[in-house]
């Protein structure tokens, strides 16, 4: 299926992919394949959004609660199970339609990939521990001591680049060049986002969130799951974590994770910017009142894909 297109919808953290995606699916009979970093843990619901049990019954959905909080996974893993839910998708007869908004996930679908090298389970599992306790900023400049290049994105990718070329003496972004692995598939990128509306929606959700019950996910889920655990760092656990622990205030960790969950949505934006560029790009604004009738159109234009 080489060259084959498929259908995304992307888009900063809450600026409401999930309601369009939704929505698209059931006018289509279409499955959604999630491409969320933090969706893919079991157990940690709350604080990554992940699709309602009422959503996942109007539509089926794929990349949601596929792995334990302790397993680690990578893009290229989940780009590999992505293959396998193309084809379950298209036995039961409905077309696939990509939704999240992590980067690296989409880049191992549709961008050059390369086959990583081999770590060892051991000794990754040490660093993970040695590092679980940096902040964004200290990994970062870590990065800028081993591999410059991928010293301005997200704190998953920090750290892996830190660990690859701490356990294998050479940098991740080195290794991207000399091992390039061509992509399956092209896209078509419907890109979700309000505009200067996202921090005022971002902070509604996040008090969404707590209203729901997060404080007591977390509380549940340090009872049972590893502090090393990769589950823990999606945005705002760490923050909520510190409230169960008694270290942080309940009002001061909401400020935390609405500066988190902005900073986060900041990356995620300069990323489209800069690697969709060229692509084939539509943008939407989910508050405009025609947004269902641009996103129809979007769809329809990718009928002879």
């Amino acid at each position: 299926m080489a060259g084959s297109s498929l259908r995304v919808v992307c888009g900063p953290t809450a600026a409401g992919k999930s309601a369009v995606a939704v929505w698209l699916a059931e006018r289509h009979r279409a499955a959604i394949v999630s491409a969320d970093s933090r969706q893919v843990y079991r157990g940690f619901d709350i604080g990554t959004a992940k699709p309602t049990a009422a959503d996942r019954a109007r539509v089926p959905h794929y990349g949601v609660d596929v792995l334990d909080p302790t397993a680690r996974y990578s893009a290229a893993a989940w780009a590999a199970d992505v293959e396998r839910w193309l084809a379950e998708i298209a036995h039961a007869g409905r077309t696939p339609l990509i939704v999240g908004g992590t980067g690296f996930y989409l880049r191992a679908l549709f961008g050059t990939m390369f086959d990583g090298p081999p770590l060892d389970d051991a000794r990754r599992r040490d660093l993970g521990e040695f590092f679980g306790g940096f902040s964004v900023s200290e990994l970062r400049r870590w990065c800028r001591m081993l591999d410059p290049e991928r010293a301005h994105l997200g704190r998953t990718q920090l750290l892996r680049a830190v660990e690859v070329a701490l356990l294998t003496g050479h940098r991740l972004s080195d290794l991207h060049r000399r091992h390039p692995r061509p992509a399956r598939w092209r896209a078509r990128y419907l890109l979700v986002d309000p505009g200067p509306a996202l921090g005022a929606r971002i902070e509604a959700r996040v008090d969404a969130m707590l209203a729901a019950g997060w404080l007591d996910e977390v509380r549940a889920l340090v009872e049972t799951v590893p502090g090393a655990a990769p589950a823990w760092k999606a945005s705002g656990y760490g923050a909520l974590r510190a409230v169960a622990a008694g270290e942080e205030s309940p009002a001061r960790a909401r400020e935390r994770v609405i500066v988190e969950t902005r900073q986060y949505a900041k990356r995620q934006r300069t990323w489209f910017r800069h690697q969709l560029a060229g692509s084939d790009v539509t943008p939407l604004d989910p508050s405009r009142p025609d947004w269902r009738d641009r996103a129809e159109a979007w769809w329809q234009g990718g009928e002879e894909a």
